[in-house]
């Protein structure tokens, strides 16, 4: 078994300027991590990267032992990618979408139609699973963009932002299923601006500033790196103004 989930060597990433200097991360498997930075860090790149949407400059990308820049499609196989922005196709309703997602990953169609029901009623779907898309909420599109990222069970699961848009009961039961889904050994990597959740659900929290990590570790970690016990948004704001000071020393 691979002793990683994902594993970052010098990511690297530029478009009109840097945007990912130099990364460096591992994540365990199982593992429930948090990726934090203001906007502009390079958070969603770096998960982009990961997910194959984008090609690092620089550096590598490994998933469950899978060079994802050598062999991406092994490496797609093995993840689900969740955006802030639902995508799915309007025309379609919930269990339509999640029978043509799970028919491009191949997945038997028994255990398709049984995982697609499971995913309808984990989420509180079921009352609309006929419905077309096109007359959902972004929050029940955020819903189904979900069940789809997770019909072909995915052991690594990539999530941008996955809670905007989301009421509270909905946040709920994302948040439900995200963690039987790590209960039952799937890594889940995370960015986040709503700080009560990774304080709440993370093992480990790393936090991005300037395109570099800066810090990370479990939140007992970060208190004991800022020295005092204090909330997350305390601890953030503190570690991205250290993080931005010395990136204008090293200018």
């Amino acid at each position: 078994m691979p002793t990683s989930a994902l594993a970052l060597s010098g990511l690297t990433k530029s478009f009109e300027r840097p945007v990912v200097r130099g990364v460096d991360l591992t994540i365990r498997p199982g593992e429930f991590y948090a990726l934090l930075g203001p906007n502009g860090a390079g958070k969603t790149t770096i998960l982009r990267m990961v997910a194959g949407l984008l090609r690092p400059d620089a550096g590598s990308i490994t998933v469950l032992g899978v060079d994802a820049l050598a062999d991406p499609v092994a490496a797609k196989r093995r993840m689900a990618w969740v955006s802030d922005e639902p995508m799915v196709y309007d025309r379609l309703t919930p269990l339509e979408y999640l029978d043509f997602v799970a028919g491009l990953w191949q997945v038997e169609p028994v255990r398709a139609k049984a995982s697609a029901h499971e995913l309808i009623d984990w989420l509180d779907l079921a009352p609309h699973a006929n419905e077309l898309c096109g007359g959902f909420s972004k929050g029940m599109l955020q819903k189904v963009a979900l069940a789809g990222a997770l019909v072909h069970d995915p052991d690594l699961i990539i999530l941008d932002e996955p809670l905007t848009g989301l009421d509270a009961g909905s946040a709920r039961q994302v948040k439900d299923v995200l963690r039987q889904r790590t209960a039952s050994g799937v890594t889940v990597i995370m960015t986040t601006h709503i700080l009560e959740v990774a304080e709440r659900m993370a093992e480990r929290i790393g936090v991005i500033a300037d395109g570099r990590l800066i810090a990370e570790g479990t939140l007992a970690q970060l208190r004991a790196r800022i020295g005092r016990e204090t909330t997350l948004e305390e601890i953030f704001l503190d570690l991205v103004a250290q993080g931005q000071s010395s990136a204008e020393d090293a200018a």
